[in-house]
């Protein structure tokens, strides 16, 4: 396997195996072995540095979340869970390589619309970006750095 470039993350122990001549790697999250795409790279970072650096407990987590938009089946990549297991974050994840633009938040706004939640993280593991959600007055506020669980608003 060639070695990947490092990620605007804290470093972490990833088991990376081969299968059928391919490299996968494990997620916590599924429990299960899954291709390892520079997008896949950037969410097992960054799960790993929500639950091991910002308190987030695994299982209130999920990975590849299906809702329907439209008419259409969606997946969002990582949604966080309050305690009574309503949604209450929305992360989407870009290869390193691939640019944050209005059209990833466009992407991830959509998704927003049928889950309603109060954060959305955007990140390709180089930069990381966090709106708290405003409903009241239609808007939402950036965030200087993803905030710890415990300092989510309830």
């Amino acid at each position: 396997m060639q070695a990947m470039p490092p990620l605007n993350l804290p470093p972490m122990d990833a088991k990376i195996v081969l299968r059928h001549g391919k490299p996968v790697i494990w997620d916590i999250i599924r429990r299960r072995y899954v291709a390892l795409t520079p997008e896949e790279r950037v969410r097992q970072h960054f799960v790993h540095y929500l639950i091991r650096h910002k308190g987030y407990p695994a299982s209130l987590m999920a990975n590849e979340v299906q809702l329907t938009l439209g008419g259409t089946k969606k997946r969002c990549d990582t949604v966080l869970f309050r305690r009574d297991l309503t949604p209450h974050m929305i992360v989407e994840y870009k290869a390193p390589d691939v640019a944050i633009t209005q059209t990833v938040f466009d992407q991830i706004g959509r998704y927003n619309l049928v889950l309603k939640v109060d954060y959305l993280v955007v990140s390709n593991g180089m930069k990381h970006y966090c709106c708290r959600m405003d409903y009241e007055n239609n808007g939402y506020t950036f965030l200087e750095e993803i905030p710890g669980f415990e300092g989510l608003d309830p």
